[in-house]
């Protein structure tokens, strides 16, 4: 399976990935150890609302 880097925007293959960071019960893949510090050290910087969710249940606007 593929996921993106949410520092970087890179594509990480999750079978071979080699640094991953778990936050709030989801795993995350990165494609060099230093983007995972990166987001370790500030998750909330990379996750903003615009990231990670399905927005098509919500009802508010994002503000870009």
């Amino acid at each position: 399976m593929i996921a993106i880097d949410p520092v970087c925007k890179m594509k990480v293959d999750t079978e071979t990935a080699q640094w991953t960071h778990e936050h709030e019960g989801e795993t995350y893949y990165f494609c060099a150890p230093g983007c995972m510090r990166s987001f370790s050290q500030d998750p909330e910087k990379y996750l903003g609302d615009h990231e990670g969710h399905d927005h098509s249940d919500h009802d508010h606007d994002h503000h870009h």
